[in-house]
């Protein structure tokens, strides 16, 4: 199925759309009615990429503070892009290993309540990471453009 081609596409979008924010503080603007800024939207990406890819199934030892990927602020972007570029490694290193018969097997935890193989939690993960994207380039767009 090998689905890490399309990961490192979203990753390469989510990395550029970052790079184009104007400068540190336009990472952390929460506009009226929205709920969270592109630079938790885009910390939360690499948490959730490095916990559900690369520490269930890389087995790296990423230990999760999802808690901290909402509540940190005024980091700089380069900080912000290390953490994209490190979810981006282990994305790819174990997403480039798996073979096609692990990619059947069961995900090693439940996935959202239910028990499923690893290629469909990695679709779900991939539409997670395509979301937000869309996210990060809107407020992006309607902030600075």
């Amino acid at each position: 199925m090998a689905v890490w081609f399309q990961f490192e596409n979203y990753l390469d979008q989510l990395k550029n759309e970052i790079e184009l924010f104007p400068n540190d503080a336009s990472l952390w603007m929460i506009p009226k009615g929205v709920s969270n800024s592109p630079g938790n939207l885009a910390l939360h990406l690499a948490g959730n990429l490095q916990h559900f890819v690369g520490a269930l199934l890389g087995k790296t030892g990423y230990i999760r503070e999802r808690e901290l990927e909402f509540s940190t602020n005024g980091k700089s972007k380069e900080y912000v892009l290390a953490e994209i570029e490190k979810a981006y490694s282990v994305v790819m290193s174990t997403l480039t290993s798996l073979s096609e018969e692990q990619e059947n097997e069961l995900y090693p935890v439940d996935f959202k309540g239910k028990i499923v193989k690893v290629h469909v939690a990695l679709s779900h993960l991939l539409a997670h990471l395509a979301y937000h994207n869309g996210q990060i380039n809107y407020l992006r767009r309607m902030l600075y453009v």
